[in-house]
C-alpha cells in the first residue's frame, strides 16, 4: 500500500490560472490540469533557478518527490506548448504559505502571510477584498496559528 501523500508548501496562489493559444475555441481543445504542487516546482526549478534539494525543502517533500514532480510538471507543460490544449492550474494536495490578495476597488494586488488575514488595502483603504487562495479553495486550512 503506498504512504499517504503529505500536504506540500506552495509559496503563494498563482495569479493565473487558465491558459490557452490564441485563435483557438477553448471547446475545440484538450485539458491539462497542472497541480499547485506542480506548478510550484516550476516556479522554484525554473523560474527561481533552485537546485532540487533546495526547492524539496521548501516545499516539504524529499529531493527524489520534488525530481518526480518537476518531470511531470514539465512533461505537462510541453504537451500545452507543442501540442495546444487548455492549460489548468488547480488542484494538488498543497497549503500556501503566503497569500494574493487583489483589492476590488482600486485592482492592485498585495501579498500576506497566510496567518494574516487583512481587512483593508494598503493602497486605498478599501475593504472590498478578493482573497485569492479561497478561489483554489484554501485558506484557513493553510493557517497554522
Amino acid at each position: 500500500m503506498a504512504r499517504p501523500q503529505n500536504n506540500r508548501k506552495v509559496n503563494t496562489p498563482p495569479l493565473f490560472s487558465r491558459f490557452k493559444p490564441i485563435g483557438v475555441k477553448g471547446k475545440d481543445l484538450n485539458s491539462i490540469v497542472l497541480t499547485l504542487d506542480e506548478y510550484e516546482a516550476i516556479r522554484l526549478a525554473d523560474l527561481e533557478g533552485l537546485n532540487h534539494e533546495d526547492a524539496a525543502k521548501l516545499m516539504n517533500i524529499s529531493r527524489s518527490t520534488f525530481s518526480r514532480l518537476i518531470d511531470k510538471a514539465r512533461k505537462k507543460t510541453a504537451d500545452f506548448l507543442i501540442n495546444g490544449a487548455i492549460l489548468e492550474v488547480e488542484g494538488g494536495k498543497i497549503h500556501f504559505t503566503n497569500n494574493l490578495i487583489q483589492c476590488e476597488d482600486c485592482n492592485e494586488y498585495f501579498k500576506t502571510n497566510i496567518n494574516i488575514v487583512p481587512t483593508e488595502c494598503p493602497f486605498c483603504k478599501s475593504k472590498n477584498l478578493i482573497i485569492i487562495t479561497e478561489r483554489f479553495g484554501h485558506g484557513n486550512c493553510c493557517r497554522t496559528e
